[in-house]
């Protein structure tokens, strides 16, 4: 096979690799990170891979882990790309692999642990990786069953964490070789990306690997699964695959069975396990013992240990399922009072929101209990400690949006891949060039031209105060660009 002599080149200690320029960056697709997770590998941590001679070519995306259709599709639009266990791959995206020490971003994608991928069209690094000046770093890492499955005695390892672990080694170790700066990498993560980056935080295999965090709508208010709760969705799984947890050859079933068994058997653990106006996933990060919410943000702020963080939600997170779901459309008063608590806060959010509909106001409570009170309370936590905490607020939405500020319309902002949305109901066609001074701030310090993007987070959409007199806030993201991304 030809290579061309103007492809991009990243010389490895693995082995040479040849990538493509796009965009004004050279990028280097289904980079892998560890070995194909099949065979004995499968639900195992884990392991290097192996080193290569010849130019490999890094000129085609990979296959993204085995999932479902997002539940967010309705909102967000759908994607199509291959699908296989063999996924552990980066995408990444510099200027140039010219040896400099450029900063970098590590994309931990979201999709509650059973969907989405680091090297998705819609979380494009490319345009960050340019105009940053930095190198951008995709991660795709194992979903559902396959590597957020908790068994003790049959799965003793959380592959998808122990993924993540990998690929921030990996980047470590190899990043200088695609132009970055392995002592200045900042881990950034959407929604579940963003919860796994608190629990990486609290390891401490993992908090050396990584010097700043932007967490961007994680659902912290969710808290965790202990063991004995993970362990207990860990039985109702393999009893949906007619395995016997307590069997010998449990592990050895498991590992036999098709993926398309395993994506269905997930389908039906969630609707068994449905709950009215509630988003808790199947799978996630699970905790040692039971931490009330304060325990565990205070948990999240000490493994964060005083390192630079910008944390957030988008003003209605929660709009993303409930506007779409027609349960919702007119549900029955009891369940909506008893989802509230009670008539009293069920009245202070309906004063709040004159007109709205029951499903707006089980949304907003959905977004403030889940995304963004958490959020700000982790920021709170992190200043008090004397961390350096930044805190947003996202809230553009087009008019007469159903989704509103939803889950996930901030990510063309951030990326600036508004044609990989153009199917995307939240954002009504809206594809103009918003998305430039926000996905700057992102990337790049010294810009000052996102106030219509990003709020202060003093008072909350809904009208909950955020009053700290410690907290570092940004009005304006360019505020803390420089300090994020880039050392002070």
């Amino acid at each position: 096979m030809l290579i061309q002599s103007d492809a991009p080149i990243a010389d490895t200690s693995l082995g040479p690799l040849r990538g493509i320029w796009g965009d004004g960056a050279a990028v280097f697709r289904n980079v892998p990170y560890a070995a194909a997770p099949i065979g004995d590998r499968r639900l195992a941590p884990p392991e290097p891979p192996a080193r290569w001679v010849e130019m490999r070519d890094a000129s085609q995306h990979g296959p993204i882990a085995p999932q479902a259709p997002s539940r967010l599709r309705v909102a967000m639009g759908d994607f199509d790309r291959l699908q296989d266990e063999d996924c552990l791959s980066l995408t990444i995206c510099t200027p140039a692999p010219d040896g400099r020490s450029r900063p970098v971003l590590v994309w931990l994608h979201g999709g509650a642990w059973i969907s989405g991928a680091g090297s998705l069209d819609w979380c494009d690094g490319t345009q960050l990786a340019r105009e940053g000046d930095i190198v951008f770093v995709g991660v795709n890492y194992r979903l559902g069953a396959l590597g957020w499955l908790h068994r003790p005695g049959i799965i003793d390892a959380e592959a998808g964490t122990l993924d993540m672990i990998a690929a921030l080694s990996w980047v470590r170790e190899h990043i200088a070789a695609f132009g970055g700066d392995p002592g200045c990498i900042t881990v950034m993560g959407q929604s579940a990306g963003a919860t796994s980056i608190a629990r990486l935080a609290m390891l401490p295999e993992a908090r050396g690997l990584f010097h700043r965090v932007i967490m961007q709508s994680g659902g912290y208010g969710r808290g965790a699964y202990t063991s004995a709760m993970a362990t207990q969705r860990g039985d109702q799984f393999l009893r949906l695959l007619d395995i016997d947890p307590q069997s010998a050859g449990a592990f050895a079933r498991l590992r036999a069975v098709a993926v398309p068994r395993l994506i269905a058997a997930q389908a039906e653990l969630a609707r068994a396990n449905a709950r009215f106006a509630q988003t808790m996933p199947m799978f996630m990060p699970v905790l040692p013992t039971a931490m009330t919410q304060p325990e565990m943000l205070d948990a999240i702020a000490d493994g964060l240990d005083g390192k630079p963080v910008l944390v957030g939600a988008t003003a209605d997170e929660v709009h993303a399922w409930f506007a779409a779901d027609p349960s919702l459309r007119d549900p029955p008063d009891d369940a909506v009072l008893a989802r509230f608590d009670g008539a009293a806060q069920l009245a202070r959010y309906r004063a709040r929101r004159p007109g709205a509909s029951a499903m707006d106001l089980l949304a907003d409570l959905g977004t403030e209990e889940t995304f963004l009170l958490p959020a700000m309370r982790l920021a709170e936590t992190i200043a008090r400690r004397g961390g350096r905490a930044f805190s947003y607020l996202f809230d553009w939405a087009p008019p007469a949006s159903r989704f509103r500020s939803c889950h996930c319309i901030d990510l063309p902002f951030v990326f600036g891949t508004f044609p990989a949305f153009a199917d995307a109901e939240m954002l009504l066609g809206e594809t103009r060039c918003k998305c430039r001074p926000f996905r700057r701030a992102f990337a790049m310090p010294g810009s000052h031209s996102c106030a219509a993007a990003i709020r202060s987070t003093r008072q909350c959409h809904h009208g909950h105060g955020m009053t700290s007199s410690d907290a570092q806030r940004c009005v304006l993201a360019a505020e803390w660009a420089p300090s994020v991304i880039r050392p002070t």
